[in-house]
């Protein structure tokens, strides 16, 4: 028989796939190459996609005072050459043996942001953070979570009644609310929004996690291990636990798309990881005005990818969902 072809599992692997390797690899390849893509030029603000300009590096011995700047036709510098002091038009550092060696092509494939910054090594770099966020959030919620369900689903009693009330009690807060109270109380900066993501959606795992263990604690194959002499752990770990976590990796898979609207949403606030690591959220928050003017994409682009990587991860999800639940 043959099998049919599950698109929401192509459309998911179409997505990440991709994007996990472009911003695996982004230091061989975006063109800022600088520490998180921060090299400004304010001269250069908001150049549509495509734009190429000409820039002169005047760095070495005999070179002062200079960095990098934009030649611009019919200007004019004040440069030191040959322990000499004088003014040449731009265009003449062609002619000068020395120099126009290090006149050099610079390209800015998706234009540059407000501050002057290639914006496509800005945007592959947020989708790290992005992807980061997910990661470590997921794998915290999921180390809590675990933790809390085994000890509620297999003790039960006491136990499991406390837990049960910190559970509550974390769900009554709405996600984003508790985000910023602890992403506040931690401190701004990257690790402390993937913490506090982390430990506003471990409840969910601990709640499906000790449902699944009280039932499967009750039957036989537990009973007769228990009668055998076998410890709590060992039931736990080498028998009830790899019985009960496919359900967890559906709850983790769409867990990973709200970590990336978290992320995002902290960013834009301001109170997500800190100038100049790029995230999508604070492009976002630095570039909104331009939606009514002509250069939308600075806003809508990452956005874009927002929108993409969180319905991936969500059509990963319902896949496993359909396939394992």
């Amino acid at each position: 028989m043959k099998a049919s072809i599950n698109f929401k599992l192509i459309f998911a692997f179409a997505i990440i796939i991709p994007m996990l390797l472009l911003s695996i690899f982004a230091p061989l390849w975006i063109p800022d190459k600088t520490e998180h893509a921060n090299e400004m030029n304010i001269a250069m603000a908001t150049q549509m996609p495509g734009t190429t300009v000409k820039k002169i590096q005047l760095k070495g011995e005999g070179f002062i005072d200079f960095d990098e700047m934009t030649i611009q036709k019919g200007e004019s510098i004040e440069i030191i050459y040959d322990n000499q002091k004088r003014v040449v038009a731009l265009d003449e550092l062609y002619y000068l043996d020395d120099i126009s060696k290090n006149v050099i092509n610079k390209h800015y494939p998706l234009g540059s942001d407000r501050f002057g910054r290639d914006y496509l090594s800005r945007l592959v770099l947020g989708s790290r953070v992005s992807l980061m966020a997910g990661f470590i959030s997921i794998l915290i919620s999921l180390l809590i979570g675990t933790f809390f369900g085994l000890l509620a689903g297999y003790f039960g009693g006491v136990v499991d009644r406390v837990v049960m009330w910190i559970v509550n009690v974390m769900w009554s807060v709405p996600t984003l609310l508790l985000a910023i109270a602890i992403t506040l109380s931690l401190g701004k900066g990257m690790w402390q929004v993937f913490l506090a993501i982390g430990l506003t959606m471990w409840v969910e795992v601990t709640r499906v996690l000790r449902g699944k263990i009280m039932v499967e604690r009750e039957k036989n194959y537990v009973l007769a291990l228990k009668t055998l002499g076998v410890s709590d752990f060992k039931i736990i770990v080498n028998h009830i636990l790899p019985n009960v976590f496919q359900p967890i990796i559906v709850i983790c898979a769409a867990n990973f798309s709200t970590a990336i609207l978290l992320e995002s949403g902290l960013s834009f606030l301001g109170i997500g990881a800190e100038s100049p690591i790029p995230t999508w959220g604070k492009m976002i928050k630095d570039h909104y005005a331009y939606i009514v003017l002509d250069k939308a994409y600075l806003a809508l682009l990452p956005g874009l990818g927002i929108l993409l990587l969180v319905m991936a991860f969500m059509s990963l999800g319902n896949y496993l969902k359909e396939k394992w639940v």
